[in-house]
């Protein structure tokens, strides 16, 4: 991925990189996304862009394999993430879903993800401390609650499944505020030139649908235009 399509994709929404993959694909279908309503703690912010970083976790029972065990794993875990390649995004399974109670994104673990260098996490799971949260950090989660539970990492660089969507540890995810996806890896090198179409015939309609003269007759020359120009 190159900088300049990274920087793109941070200041596009979720839905418009949906639209510009089957533009680059050349047909409709693309289907590599959430389901659902997700949450996100800051809408307003960037997209999350990155190379996914995965794990799964479960807080509602303790856990029953032995504390070294549980607390070895902890540390790979923080270990794994903390060497993680630029950008980066923690996708997390939450395996009590849909009946999560575990809030494990809450000030202090956003902070030290965030530290690490990672974009954004996505999960099904539950985040907390709302406000105070760190700026720059998005967490797309299933809900929000005010408890850890007994939230511990069951496995580290697994394939995991988020609200309807399969990531694969390395995938590239963009994520928002409408959900995440994971962008075909063969699509990568048209994805800039596409999202670049996409904006530039979407202004066709947009900007005769907010002329003040706009009607039916307009709509249809516009319309034309914008299909001629989608080709």
């Amino acid at each position: 991925m190159t900088p300049s399509l990274l920087s793109l994709l941070r200041k596009v929404d979720t839905p418009t990189v949906c639209n510009a993959i089957e533009v680059a694909q050349g047909k409709r279908g693309f289907d590599d996304f959430t389901r659902g309503t997700m949450l996100c703690s800051a809408p307003d912010e960037p997209a999350i862009v990155g190379y996914a970083r995965t794990a799964k976790i479960a807080a509602v029972n303790p856990p029953t394999e032995p504390s070294d065990v549980i607390k070895t794993r902890r540390m790979a875990y923080y270990k794994y993430m903390a060497e993680a390649p630029n950008p980066c995004v923690a996708v997390i399974e939450d395996l009590d879903y849909p009946d999560c109670i575990g809030a494990y994104w809450g000030e202090i673990n956003t902070s030290v993800h965030k530290g690490f260098g990672i974009s954004g996490v996505v999960t099904n799971g539950v985040m907390r401390d709302l406000g105070d949260l760190p700026e720059g950090f998005p967490v797309v989660a299933g809900s929000v609650g005010p408890s850890h539970g007994f939230v511990h990492i069951r496995e580290i660089d697994t394939p995991v499944s988020v609200f309807g969507l399969a990531v694969n540890p390395g995938e590239l995810v963009h994520a928002d505020r409408h959900g995440a996806l994971v962008v075909p890896e063969d699509v990568v090198d048209q994805l800039e030139a596409a999202i670049q179409k996409l904006l530039s015939t979407e202004r066709i309609v947009l900007d005769a649908a907010r002329h003040p003269e706009f009607d039916f007759e307009a709509f249809e020359t516009a319309w034309t235009a914008f299909e001629k120009a989608r080709v």
